[in-house]
């Protein structure tokens, strides 16, 4: 069974055929999803589908291109919502230098408060990580994010800084970028990171893996990502899939 752990099944892509899009992703072997909110109609999304299905979780958090949006009054209804009991993690969060509708100075201050948020509440992290990484890994050093780790999602970066994340007790995330011909570097980190340290994602609506690059993802699509670093450790589907949903339980701390 498959573990899709970042997907936007709230985004408003999906609104004319959501429940397809669920069906067919548990017809193809995925048996959890997390879906993320990252502002306040996509948090009421991700409950809301947590809620209704019984192998759905949510992550909930500020994405850093709308900081600038976030209140105080925000952040007191994430850390209310961190005792759902279907909230496995705070995100995503971290910083983004490629848009600027959010200054670098509040961008960090919002990740910054969501960090300490995260280890008031004991939940994991969801990082995003656009054109910052040194900024991401230094400000995580800095909050001792270590304490609650979390997830480096859709990872693009070296294999250096994939060690310092592992080293801070972060799970390195692969996306279907992972599987685009020309991805030399996110295949180079999934072959050479150990198992026990790799998760699987689709961010679907983004993403798409090849051969469906250009088209809608869903999470049933996640078992080409996964079908990728099989190939590239030289190892079974089914023990990928098996080991990145061990890895999933573990982290979210959710119970088969």
């Amino acid at each position: 069974m498959l573990f899709d752990t970042h997907a936007h099944l709230n985004a408003v892509q999906f609104d004319e055929d959501r429940e397809e899009v669920i069906q067919r992703a548990k017809d193809e072997g995925v048996s959890h999803i997390v879906v993320v909110g990252f502002d306040r109609p996509t948090i009421h999304g991700a409950l809301e589908l947590s809620d209704n299905y019984e192998f759905i979780y949510a992550a909930v958090g500020w994405h850093p291109v709308d900081a600038i949006d976030m209140t105080e009054e925000d952040l007191k209804w994430i850390e209310e919502l961190a005792s759902h009991p279907k909230v496995v993690a705070i995100g995503e969060m971290g910083l983004d230098y490629h848009w600027d509708k959010s200054p670098k100075d509040v961008q960090m201050d919002v990740f910054r408060k969501q960090i300490q948020l995260a280890k008031k509440v004991n939940l994991p992290i969801v990082i995003h990580n656009r054109d910052a990484t040194e900024d991401v890994v230094s400000t995580l050093k800095e909050e001792k994010a270590e304490e609650v780790g979390g997830i480096m999602h859709c990872y693009s970066g070296s294999l250096e800084i994939a060690k310092e994340c592992m080293d801070m007790n972060f799970y390195i995330s692969f996306g279907g970028p992972v599987t685009f011909k020309n991805a030399k570097r996110p295949k180079e980190v999934a072959q050479e990171i150990p198992l026990d340290r790799i998760l699987i994602e689709t961010d679907c609506p983004y993403l798409s893996p090849h051969p469906l690059r250009g088209k809608r993802n869903e999470s049933s699509y996640v078992k080409y990502v996964a079908e990728q670093i099989a190939e590239l450790k030289g190892i079974s589907f089914e023990e990928i899939a098996k080991k990145t949903s061990d890895n999933a339980f573990h982290l979210f701390g959710i119970k088969r």
